[in-house]
């Protein structure tokens, strides 16, 4: 529970369903003290007990370290899917089931699950606009099978209804940001320069290699990025590739940043007979906020696979989570990481 309408709102509907309900809160950094004190008091006006866990240092060097590093290698980072399956269903759902003794492990999230014939399958929420099964690809069927998702067939509006009606305050709390360990003002790009301190390195045309202009450290871009870079063209320039190792940034016009293929590591068989295919067409999701397309997934090892998408996607971003789902685009097969 973070204190919010969604996890309190998912509490309260299993109690009115008959489960016996525990209120878990995992503390992944200093700024979730007050979201720890927010969620024991939901619970108290719930009627049900509170669990606080400390995963400040588990999430610091899982989480925190993960989205560092993947910036120094010139890589756009997801750390909700890292925390997913590290920390919400690795610590947390690890407490839940062999310290509280649960049988099931809810959450807020807008997805559902559904059992057929044995198999666990995870479908798109029905609310297309707050649908985050791209975030949970890296759960496993033991996982989906002791997890349940009660907000997966609801939209916000209908949810906020309800805490409303149940005069619950989360009811009136603000969504959750991106990276929550970095709180506004601050951005990435500034915690990012507090972390590693300015390093100057050059900015190069992609096609000319001209040397445009400098930049303050190539940890700060991520390939499609528009604004920002601080050279004018004739045309908006975005950064087309980065070379960590030497610290430089490649930019130029965006046609440059279309592309069909590329390929996938640490591929999580989510649909594990999908994993003993060679070959398959599936719809493919490279971030968060696209929609989904048809491609060619070719397995090239036991985790890894390379896509062929039938159109031309723009900035295919290394780092970022490629997700693949069934041809009517309603569950997850697999994901894995964008190489």
């Amino acid at each position: 529970m973070s204190g919010g309408v969604d996890s309190t709102t998912v509490a309260l509907l299993l109690l009115k369903e008959g489960y016996e309900v525990s209120g878990i809160t995992g503390i992944m950094h200093d700024g979730m003290q007050e979201a720890a004190k927010n969620a024991s008091e939901a619970c108290k006006v719930i009627g049900i007990e509170h669990h606080s866990l400390d995963l400040r240092e588990e999430f610091n060097e899982k989480v925190i370290n993960y989205f560092e590093n993947s910036y120094k290698k010139g890589l756009t980072p997801n750390p909700c899917t890292y925390c997913n399956r590290l920390i919400k269903w690795g610590s947390l759902a690890d407490y839940a089931f062999e310290k509280l003794n649960t049988d099931f492990y809810a959450t807020g999230h807008y997805a559902r699950i559904l059992n057929e014939n044995g198999s666990f399958r995870l479908y798109r929420g029905e609310d297309p606009k707050k649908d985050q099964s791209y975030m949970l690809f890296a759960l496993t069927q033991k996982q989906l099978s002791r997890t349940l998702f009660p907000l997966g067939t609801m939209d916000k509006i209908k949810v906020k209804e309800i805490a409303r009606e149940n005069k619950l305050s989360a009811a009136d709390s603000k969504e959750s940001q991106d990276v929550c360990f970095i709180n506004p003002p601050e951005t990435t790009q500034s915690y990012l320069l507090s972390r590693f301190g300015e390093k100057e390195g050059e900015i190069i045309d992609y096609n000319t290699e001209k040397v445009l202009g400098t930049h303050k450290g190539a940890f700060n871009f991520t390939t499609g990025q528009r604004k920002g870079i601080g050279v004018a063209a004739s045309e908006p320039l975005y950064v087309i590739s980065i070379d960590p190792d030497e610290n430089k940034i490649y930019v130029g016009f965006k046609e440059l940043l279309s592309s069909q293929e590329f390929d996938v590591e640490n591929v999580n068989w989510q649909q594990e007979e999908h994993g003993e295919k060679q070959e398959f067409i599936a719809m493919a999701k490279i971030r968060y906020n696209s929609g989904a397309q048809e491609a060619v997934i070719i397995k090239t090892g036991e985790n890894s696979v390379h896509v062929k998408l039938k159109e031309p996607k723009f900035a295919i971003t290394p780092g970022q989570a490629a997700v693949f789902y069934n041809m009517n685009n309603e569950y997850v097969l697999c994901g894995g990481w964008i190489k």
